[in-house]
């Protein structure tokens, strides 16, 4: 029987970005308004704080140490325990864009993407105003250049990988949509754009589902949350909806498998913003960190950087 609990409080106003590290055995997420980086254990124990200069769209933890940062001025690396910041390259410099999401490749490549937004409420980093889809993917490779790979992009969530890594799959929030590409696993490029799976007819009990974070399992299923919709699905490597789990929260916001036997699966979530206005109130768990049991699968030891 599946089962949820709360690992760690509501501390995050847009909880983002989870990536359980098998080396430390801890669980690290975001909050990317508030500009945070948290780390706990399994059970939500020792937690620990990182505070950055502002914003922050996705993140990768590096072999040698650190981790490599998305943040409205491009790519960083980040130092633990000085709290430093060494900028690398800024690609969308002169956009009106800001980068959202971003996943390791299985050779140890970085792959994330822009999103366009022409109207943000600077109070709460909400988006207000109108997407276009003139934004791209960027592929960080291990001596730190950085390579466009795709354009023709709206709203960037939920890139990952097939077990394999000859798949990536990237969520278009704005599109309703996840897609499918062919991945060149020697160089990093990508191929065949295609539609995986459609939300545009299955937008869930509140009309309001659009497809966020996600991540593959062992056996090449992926798991997509549906925000506003409270839901995350289970689609088979054929694009098939196998499997569709209610959360607590109607606004869950990304999915990481973690724990000792990477069984567990665990669900960031947004606290109560003020859009869309027709949402009801997800009341005091709202910004937790959760942890579904009982799914009778394992997820895949994600890669650091090895740039």
């Amino acid at each position: 029987m599946t089962r949820f609990r709360i690992v760690a409080g509501p501390h995050t106003v847009l909880g983002e970005g989870p990536i359980w590290d098998v080396v430390e055995e801890r669980l690290y997420w975001l909050d990317s308004v508030q500009g945070t980086i948290l780390r706990c254990d399994a059970v939500g124990g020792e937690l620990d704080v990182w505070d950055l200069p502002g914003p922050v769209g996705a993140m990768a933890l590096r072999e040698s140490g650190g981790a490599l940062l998305t943040l409205a001025t491009g790519f960083h690396l980040f130092d633990f325990g000085s709290g430093e910041l060494t900028p690398i390259a800024d690609p969308e410099s002169g956009r009106a864009s800001r980068f959202n999401d971003g996943k390791v490749d299985r050779q140890g490549r970085f792959v994330t993407g822009s999103m366009e937004d022409t109207l943000i409420d600077p109070a709460s980093s909400w988006l207000v105003g109108k997407i276009e889809a003139g934004s791209s993917l960027y592929r960080v490779d291990t001596d730190l250049t950085v390579q466009r790979i795709q354009g023709d992009i709206g709203i960037t969530n939920g890139p990952c990988f097939s077990p394999d890594g000859t798949t990536m799959y990237v969520s278009d929030s704005w599109r309703d949509e996840i897609q499918a590409f062919d991945y060149d696993a020697a160089s990093g490029t990508v191929s065949r754009p295609r539609t995986f799976a459609s939300w545009e007819k299955d937008k869930g009990s509140t009309g309001l589902a659009q497809p966020d974070g996600a991540t593959v399992d062992s056996e090449g299923y992926l798991w997509s949350v549906a925000v506003y919709a409270g839901e995350i699905r289970r689609y088979a490597p054929d694009g098939t909806l196998d499997r569709r789990i209610f959360t607590p929260v109607l606004k869950p916001t990304s999915v990481a498998f973690g724990g000792p036997d990477l069984d567990i699966l665990y669900v960031t979530t947004m606290a109560n913003p003020p859009l869309p206005m027709t949402l009801p109130p997800d009341g005091p768990i709202a910004g937790s960190l959760l942890a579904l049991h009982g799914l009778g699968v394992q997820g895949i030891a994600e890669r650091r950087f090895a740039g």
